[in-house]
């Protein structure tokens, strides 16, 4: 399945639009993760616990998005958006969002 942010695909005309297609995932966060997040945060340094939550939340929006796509007999999903937000004390939320095609 191709997934690309942009609406078109050099060379790969879409011949159906099917839909909008989307993925969610929210992760919770430990309270031990975060107070780690908070200290580094403050010297400056990253934050690997949190960028591996994003990832994984990432990884399973993104598999539910192509799911959808799939069931709906897609070859590609264009224009995707990708969206970060907090949720709650704790908890991280990653959204997918775009429109699946045949081409």
């Amino acid at each position: 399945m191709l997934i690309t942010t942009t609406s078109t695909l050099d060379g790969r005309p879409v011949r159906d639009y099917l839909g909008l297609v989307t993925g969610e995932a929210i992760i919770g966060a430990n309270i031990f993760r975060d107070l780690l997040a908070g200290i580094r945060d403050i010297v400056g340094g990253r934050s690997a616990a949190y960028e591996k939550e994003l990832a994984k939340a990432r990884e399973i929006a993104t598999m539910e998005m192509t799911t959808q796509a799939g069931e709906l007999g897609a070859d590609a999903i264009i224009a995707v958006d990708i969206d970060y937000e907090t949720v709650g004390a704790g908890m991280l939320m990653v959204t997918l969002s775009g429109t699946a095609v045949r081409l």
